[in-house]
Parts: C-alpha cells; structure tokens; sequence
C-alpha cells in the first residue's frame, strides 16, 4: 500500500509539473504553429517575436509580426506589424460570436511588390480591396462565417496606426519608392462591415500619393 501510495504521489507531482510547463510554453507553441499556418496558407515566411494568449482574461497579443513574400516575389518584405491586440467578448465566443472589444493595429511597413512578370503581390494573394457590390450583399460577411464559423458582430473600438508604404518593382528598380502614411492612433469605433472602414481607406491612399496606384482596381471604392 505504501508503495503504491509513493507512486500516486510522484505521478500526481508529475502531472502537476507537465500542466506548468504546458501552460508556460503554451505560448510558445501558439506561435509556432500560427508561423506554421501562415505560411502553409498564404506562401509566406512568417516571424512572429511574440505571442500571448491570455487564460484568464480575454486578451490575444501579438508582436513583431514580420511577413516575407513567396518565391516568385522575391522573398521581399511584405509586412512588418509591431502590434496586434486583441481584446474579445468571451461569452460571445462561446456562442460562435466573434464580439471584439478593443482592437489595436500597428502597421509599421506595407510593401507593395510588382514581379518580373507584372503581378502585383496584393492582387496575387486575394487582397484586393472589397466592392461596394460584396460588402451591400454582405458577401465579405458570409465569407468569414464559412471560413471561421462564427457570426461577426463587430469591433466597438479600432485603434489603427500606419507608419510607411512602399512600392517596389522588382524588373525596374527606378520605379520603387516609398511614402509615410504617418497615422498614428486612428481611433474608428462600432466597426460591423468594411464599409466602415472606407474613410480610412481613402485617409491611407490619399496619404499614400502614387504608391498605391497599383491597386486601387476599378472595382475599388469610388
């Protein structure tokens, strides 16, 4: 009895040790797999210098979040985040309801590359900016639900920051340039559909002069 008594007690306290590492590294292992996702996803090489994933509070944050462009661009930077802050409803959550309290977004660098072959990098991974078409039919909406399955019900407040935005060309170097967009803490609140976000982006294009020429497609914002 006293021997089994001992190893129940060490199997415990080695439960006990496993559980603090595991909450401990569990960080860590979020962001591997998050660099892992991103690139198995997109193409891109992904560095993320830090990841928090608050267990008691609703928090998810993330740091130095830096993105490389595939092959066929370069590898060039594409985007360099030193922020993203998350604060979210969690009740709303596990009801399938993504409810974001704060958002905070600091984009540092945006670099817009053009290929050998004339592809845009923007273009080439599916971001081009959203119609007035999508976002009436709520298209932009249902896409998320059918990609995430949760019903989207809005930021109450955006903190947005953008620093600079480069264009660069990767088959005539004397095209590239780069310009500061210099917004710094955007405050946009009751965020529910890309529609709100249509005077920050014109705020972002106007700022960003010819460097974002390249994709402001016809069937943009106008």
């Amino acid at each position: 009895m006293k021997f089994l008594f001992k190893w129940l007690f060490r199997l415990l306290l080695l439960a006990v040790v496993l559980a603090v590492i595991l909450v401990l590294s569990l960080d860590y292992i979020l962001r591997v797999v998050m660099q892992h996702n991103i690139r198995s996803q997109t193409g891109m090489e992904a560095q993320i210098g830090k990841f928090h994933l608050g267990l008691i509070e609703p928090v998810v944050t993330i740091q130095n979040l830096k993105l490389h462009n595939p092959p066929d661009f370069g590898g060039t930077p594409f985007l360099n985040i030193p922020e993203i802050h998350v604060e979210y409803d969690r009740a709303a959550l596990l009801n399938n309801q993504l409810h974001i309290t704060l958002l905070r977004f600091n984009l540092d660098e945006l670099d817009i590359v053009k290929n050998e072959a004339g592809r845009t990098n923007i273009f080439s991974l599916g971001l081009a900016m959203p119609t007035k078409e999508s976002v009436a039919k709520g298209k932009d909406l249902a896409g998320f639900k059918k990609k995430t399955g949760l019903d989207f019900k809005g930021i109450e407040v955006l903190n947005v920051s953008v620093g600079t935005a480069k264009f660069i060309d990767l088959k005539d170097p004397r095209n590239n340039r780069t310009q500061t967009i210099g917004i710094e803490n955007c405050v946009i609140k009751n965020v529910k559909t890309p529609a709100d976000l249509a005077g920050l982006a014109v705020l972002v294009i106007l700022r960003g002069g010819d460097v974002f020429n390249p994709i402001v497609a016809p069937t943009g914002w106008r």
